[in-house]
């Protein structure tokens, strides 16, 4: 049986530049509890060693990092209290490896606990998508991705709600106003 608390894990995920991130650290400014996009990290590695799990090298590689990564973050997150938002988390990483290595999402799922039953998408926002050094895919990638969560969390019974396109204190009362 699940752990009562995995419930308030709580997952943003959704198109590649369209606010996760500001949305995590607004969240986290309110007092909750937040873990960042393994991803994020992965790259800044990746950057100052030898590059081979970066996902433009690699997008296998460095999807089986972010399972890694996705796993652990779980687990530092099992005795934190209240909702813990996930920037991103162990479904977009089956994603990942699925698209890279047709590896079922079904198989890296196996064992691994759910998040809350609703998971908020942030949607394709190209007016303040940017390409950065952590994210050098274009947007027309990012669409494509977005399609594949969006299918996945759907696939997988989540709630899948899309954020709206506004500024982040509101898309903040959002969810929280979503989450009761």
């Amino acid at each position: 049986m699940q752990d009562k608390s995995k419930k308030c894990h709580v997952v943003l995920s959704g198109c590649s530049g369209g606010g996760k991130s500001t949305l995590l650290r607004e969240l986290g400014r309110r007092g909750f509890n937040t873990v960042p996009e393994p991803g994020r990290g992965i790259v800044i590695e990746e950057s100052c060693g030898d590059g081979r799990a970066l996902p433009w090298v690699s997008l296998e590689a460095f999807a089986h990092r972010a399972i890694e990564q996705a796993r652990r973050d779980r687990q530092s997150a099992r005795d934190l209290g209240g909702w813990v938002f996930f920037d991103r988390g162990l479904i977009d990483a089956a994603v990942a490896l699925e698209w890279a290595a047709e590896v079922p999402i079904a198989d890296t799922l196996i064992g691994a606990d759910t998040y809350h039953a609703v998971v908020f998408l942030t949607p394709p926002w190209p007016e303040i998508y940017v390409q950065e050094a952590e994210r050098q895919h274009g947007f027309a990638d990012a669409l494509e991705e977005y399609d594949r969560l969006y299918a996945a969390y759907s696939a997988l019974g989540y709630e899948v709600i899309i954020l709206p396109k506004t500024d982040v204190t509101a898309r903040a009362d959002f969810v929280l106003k979503r989450l009761g």
